[in-house]
């Protein structure tokens, strides 16, 4: 299923090379929390959050056969912006 959550960020994000995939598993809940740069937010997640929606939904809808729970959660990277005296 991680797969298919990075081809679909992947097709979406300007720089799928710094996108990172924290992934923690609980029994049968899996928590994917997707870490994106700043400026591919608005693309992985779409307009009013359709793109985000539709990966959820393809996401929970194979996840049946593994008998496991998805939960993604997208979130922005933040750079450090240092000040060095």
């Amino acid at each position: 299923m991680l797969e298919l959550i990075k081809y679909v960020v992947g097709t979406f994000a300007e720089k799928p090379e710094c996108v990172e995939y924290i992934v923690e598993e609980n029994g049968n809940n899996v928590d994917v929390k997707v870490v994106l740069d700043p400026d591919d937010m608005g693309k992985v997640i779409g307009r009013q959050g359709k793109i985000a929606k539709a990966l959820r939904t393809l996401v929970k809808a194979g996840s049946k056969q593994e008998n496991k729970k998805y939960n993604i959660v997208i979130e922005e990277k933040y750079k450090s912006n240092l000040i060095l005296n």
